[in-house]
């Protein structure tokens, strides 16, 4: 197969034109979903809805499946993403941290690991397998000694993870249609080390504030009595809430359940092919973290600090994954060239309205008057409803080498005023590269590089953040 000179020569020409015509809407984020599945596809800006981009597709579009040609598939990937986060204290001093003003607390978690494999096989008209991935998430940690740890050497920590396992099943209606369903399995973990300053901690439970969140509970009513009990002048230094096994894998909380999806494509022509999918809102039970600490710190005149510890269970109550609507195309305008792109709704406002966390102490004789009692916290999440575009092109240099490039454009789902920075899902502006390399008929290696720019904003406390991430995938793949 030949490949003409010049048209190597057209490749940067036509890379810049792709940027120039994405560069109008050059804000991106997927909130917590990744901004891509497999590295063919996020090679390409995440667009996978309408060709072959081998076993991704259990979690892109499952009907583009049946595009496949050989008789059966197995891909093994590893993903590395890479945030850099920083968090700033406001500028104003006293502020609701009780920290001095403008300081720079970086997170030490700068690598998240998420493992993929996949299997299919096509059997006449039907193409069935199974898949593992993950689906995404978020987390960031702080030093004790930052000035998020409140003065306290309180380390602050998040992670969290869904994943999913798929049984896919796609069938050929006809040359042009092919239609799909899955149905998944579904966990998902969290770590949670939060310091709350007793500025915001009252926040949540004094019914005449309340701007960021809300507590109630048997142990707010206690430490209110607690309170009238004390000296004037007593304060609380800090709340904290501790569930974490410090795993790179799972969540000292978890939760399982199910989930799916429906997918088509329609083969218009040789050259052009429209894809279709809808994933369905997660159907998780609640997350469940039993034998951690929720402690506070009094500061009493004329006693000093009296720190309180409570051992107890957490609850997570109804964390799920949105429902997921999109659309795309595959276009093949000259040998050697494909470009994709794809739109996808992603309703965050349905299930990220809050963040609810309760925490029950245990009938230990050290939670003293707090045994048996509950506490219930909501923090405001708000998020909006989400629309992201994917550009992608991939130009075959040779029999044995592929380039892509891409972005991935969308609207940021996380209201300012409720921004917390333990959760930072603030990324813009993805640009997405990658390479495949045909080492023969059967075997394959593909990978994909993102790189997601600096986003800086100020949340309703007054604290900066910024984020930034460098994100890796690569797969190997072989054919049967």
């Amino acid at each position: 197969m030949k490949y003409p000179s010049v048209t190597l020569r057209l490749l940067p020409s036509l890379a810049a034109l792709l940027l120039l015509v994405a560069a109008p809407a050059l804000r991106a984020t997927n909130g917590m979903n990744m901004e891509g599945y497999g590295p063919v596809a996020t090679a390409m800006g995440g667009a996978s809805f309408a060709y072959d981009n081998g076993t991704a597709a259990l979690i892109n579009n499952p009907a583009t499946l049946g595009l496949m040609t050989e008789n059966a598939r197995l891909d093994l990937a590893f993903g590395i993403l890479g945030p850099d986060i920083k968090v700033k204290s406001p500028a104003t001093s006293p502020n609701i941290f009780g920290v001095p003003a403008n300081q720079t607390a970086s997170s030490t978690a700068k690598a998240f690991y998420m493992p993929a494999v996949g299997y299919t096989r096509r059997s006449g008209d039907f193409v069935y397998g199974i898949g593992m991935f993950g689906q995404g998430g978020m987390g960031c940690e702080y030093d004790a000694n930052s000035w998020r740890g409140l003065g306290f050497n309180l380390k602050n920590r998040t992670e969290v993870s869904v994943g999913r396992i798929i049984a896919p099943l796609v069938y050929k209606v006809n040359d042009k249609l092919q239609i799909a369903a899955t149905a998944d399995f579904m966990w998902a973990g969290m770590d949670l080390k939060m310091a709350m300053s007793g500025n915001q901690f009252f926040d949540l439970v004094m019914p005449t504030s309340q701007r960021f969140g809300r507590a109630s509970g048997t142990i707010v009513q206690s430490f209110g009595q607690i309170m009238a009990s004390m000296p004037a002048g007593t304060s609380v230094d800090y709340a904290y809430f501790d569930f974490s096994n410090g795993s790179k894998f799972t969540g000292r909380a978890r939760s399982y359940g199910y989930g799916g999806k429906l997918g088509l494509v329609y083969t218009a022509s040789k050259d052009l092919s429209f894809g279709l999918t809808y994933h369905t809102e997660s159907q998780l039970g609640d997350m469940t973290a039993k034998g951690n600490t929720m402690s506070f710190q009094l500061n009493v005149p004329g006693m000093g600090q009296m720190p309180q510890a409570l051992t107890g269970d957490f609850r997570i109550r109804n964390f799920q994954w949105p429902a997921m609507l999109g659309g795309g195309l595959a276009w093949h305008p000259a040998p050697h060239w494909m470009f994709a792109a794809d739109v996808r709704q992603i309703f965050w406002g349905s299930v990220m309205k809050d963040f609810s966390l309760s925490f029950t102490a245990n009938s230990a004789a050290t939670n003293g008057p707090f045994a048996g009692q509950n506490l219930d916290a909501v923090l405001f999440q708000d998020w909006k409803d989400q629309t992201v575009v994917m550009l992608g092109a991939s130009y075959e240099v040779s029999e044995q080498f592929t380039l892509r490039f891409g972005g991935n454009f969308a609207n940021n789902p996380v209201p300012d005023t409720y921004l917390n920075c333990l959760f930072p899902a603030i990324v813009k502006n993805h640009l997405t590269a990658g390479f495949g390399w045909k080492f023969n008929d059967r075997s394959t290696v593909d990978l994909s590089y993102t790189h997601g720019f600096e986003v800086d904003t100020v949340n309703g406390s007054g604290s900066g953040v910024s984020h930034n991430q460098n994100n890796l995938q690569v797969m190997y793949s072989h054919r049967f």
